[in-house]
């Protein structure tokens, strides 16, 4: 004989079934959604721009006439700003990260800098092209150069870096550390030979995503004063520049359908320097776990 309390049980199972198997049904639906339309927007632009990409689109200088306009200069300053971001970003991030989590007191203050670093993470960008502006262009007077653009993109991603970096530290476990110390290590080699190999992998993650940010940025640079035109290569660090964003930009708001076509074919170039750019740091990063295990 069945009780009501065991008819009550069996009910409560049998709603819990139909409830997560609902919400697992939704969230598949959800994540077919965002695949399919993103399948859907790259189709489209690989079908337009596509047959835009060849070694003279890429050779090539803009202009003002479709059939000679490249990305040569762009493709250029791309490099040279996702370069120096790289080079100012990552060791001032992880540094910070090192800092906050193997050596900062636990005290009010590390704690409000810890909120305020959380906080930055979430910031609009254009908010920090303002702040390059005012400080990088403006103060310290570098001009529209590439050193200013990277700087400000630094700045950008250093919350990205910073966050990611300090949650890989500690996710090493607290026994290594203690072992490390038991064996005679100070705190720095403990540091530099325990902690940071076996959360290198999680922090190179996270700076492949903001990097894969920072590459996409238009907002920053075109309040710092980024050129849309340009028609020389960029020899240093204070010469004027553009990035493959802006000037993707530059071509979708003329009127020429040519241009727009010019714009498809960009996008491509930019999906592929992505690529290409995360394929480098993912080798890196597993090489980081081939050691560690």
């Amino acid at each position: 004989m069945i009780t009501l309390g065991e008819t009550g049980t069996r009910f409560h199972t049998i709603y819990r079934r139909i409830v997560g198997r609902g919400f697992a049904t939704a969230t598949l639906i959800a994540t077919l959604l965002g695949v399919v339309m993103l399948a859907v927007l790259m189709f489209d632009v690989f079908r337009d721009g596509a047959h835009e990409v060849d070694g003279e689109f890429l050779t090539s200088y803009p202009s003002r006439f479709p059939e000679k306009s490249g990305l040569r200069s762009a493709l250029l300053g791309t490099a040279w700003m996702l370069g120096l971001t790289a080079a100012m970003a990552f060791p001032i991030g992880v540094g910070a990260a090192i800092y906050m989590e193997e050596y900062a007191p636990n005290n009010w203050l590390t704690r409000v800098i810890q909120i305020n670093i959380a906080n930055l993470a979430g910031v609009p960008s254009v908010v920090y092209g303002l702040l390059g502006l005012g400080v990088f262009v403006r103060a310290m007077e570098l001009g529209r150069s590439v050193l200013a653009g990277s700087m400000t993109m630094s700045l950008l991603i250093l919350p990205l870096i910073i966050v990611a970096s300090r949650e890989a530290i500690r996710a090493v476990p607290d026994s290594l550390r203690e072992a490390s110390l038991a064996l005679g290590a100070s705190r720095w080699q403990m540091v530099s030979r325990t902690v940071l190999p076996s959360a290198m992998p999680g922090i190179l993650t996270g700076t492949i995503l903001a990097l894969s940010r920072a590459i996409g940025e238009t907002a920053p640079l075109i309040t710092i004063g980024a050129l849309t035109y340009i028609a020389f290569d960029p020899q240093g660090p204070m010469d004027l520049f553009t990035v493959l964003p802006i000037q993707i930009f530059n071509w979708v708001s003329l009127p020429q359908k040519e241009f727009h076509s010019l714009a498809a074919g960009g996008i491509v170039v930019l999906l592929v320097v992505l690529l290409l750019s995360n394929s480098v740091a993912i080798l890196i990063r597993n090489r980081f776990e081939r050691r560690r295990y």
